[in-house]
This record gives C-alpha cells, sequence and structure tokens, in this order.
C-alpha cells in the first residue's frame, strides 16, 4: 500500500473490520496517511434488526460480550435503560447462557435470534427471552448469531 499498490481486506463472514481485527488495518493504513475506502456489503447486525421486527429508528450495537456471566452481566448493565433496540453478536458455545443473563438483567423483554444470515439455512426466531430460552435450550446449536433485544419501554 505504501508503495502506491491497491489492496483489498475481503471476509466470508460478512463485512470486514466489524467484531474482527480488520479495523486493526484500518486503523494503520490511516495511520500511515494512506486512504481508505469501503464497499458496503451485508452486515448481520443490519439484517437482523430488519429482520427482527423491533424498532429499528434508534439501535445500539454492543458487538461480542465477555465469555463469563459476571462481566457478561455488567457488560449489558450498561444499556439497562436505554432506549434503543440492542444488538449482541453470540457465538452458539455461549448463546443460551448469554440469553439466561440477558433476562436476569433486562427483564423478559422481547428480542429476536438471527442466525446464518445471507447463507442456505438462514432462520430468525422471534419471541420473549424467557420464550427464546426455552426454544433454544433443546436444539443443537451451530452457526453464527445475532441477538437483537428490544429497548427499555420504562414506566407508563
Amino acid at each position: 500500500m505504501e508503495d502506491g499498490k491497491s489492496v483489498a481486506l475481503v471476509t466470508n463472514a460478512g463485512t470486514p473490520a466489524i467484531s474482527d481485527p480488520g479495523f486493526s488495518l484500518a486503523r494503520a493504513a490511516i495511520a500511515a496517511g494512506i486512504p481508505i475506502t469501503a464497499i458496503p456489503g451485508p452486515a448481520a447486525l443490519v439484517l437482523a434488526v430488519i429482520l427482527s421486527a423491533l424498532p429499528v429508528h434508534s439501535f445500539t450495537f454492543r458487538g461480542f460480550p465477555p465469555r463469563k456471566s459476571g462481566a457478561r452481566r455488567r457488560f449489558m448493565a450498561i444499556d439497562e435503560s436505554s432506549p434503543h433496540t440492542l444488538i449482541f453478536y453470540e457465538s452458539p458455545y455461549r448463546l443460551v447462557e448469554f440469553l439466561k443473563d440477558a433476562l436476569a438483567v433486562y427483564g423478559d423483554r422481547q428480542a429476536a435470534i438471527a442466525n446464518d444470515l445471507t447463507k442456505l439455512f438462514e432462520s430468525v426466531q422471534r419471541g420473549k427471552l424467557s420464550e427464546l430460552i426455552a426454544q433454544l435450550s433443546t436444539t443443537e446449536l451451530k452457526g453464527e448469531y445475532t441477538v437483537v433485544i428490544s429497548g427499555y419501554e420504562g414506566e407508563g
């Protein structure tokens, strides 16, 4: 790039630089005075919030939460009273435990679980957190998950 050659960052897992190390490459190029650009493509967070049927006028993308329950609950608590729809990425190995922590922190809010968006076996499940926990607890989970949780609606 410093010699004026064009370089492209491509990934087979959604838009580069969102919850992956691609941002480090962009940051390094900018720091070196190298101009960068992006060509938009599918991003799971945008597709998931649209398909969730939850409010899309304002949302907060939180990325991957911490792996351990205590740290994860503290991470979630930051947005406990946020009115914005919340979006998280989670692995199939921690998804149910993530949902249990979300239920404990946020209460039984409406949510959606989007799996393998833009792929052959794409799926979206919608319901209250407690309902999704019950459904997913007996299912073999595979692929990448995007979790969308409704924002705090407050009193009255």
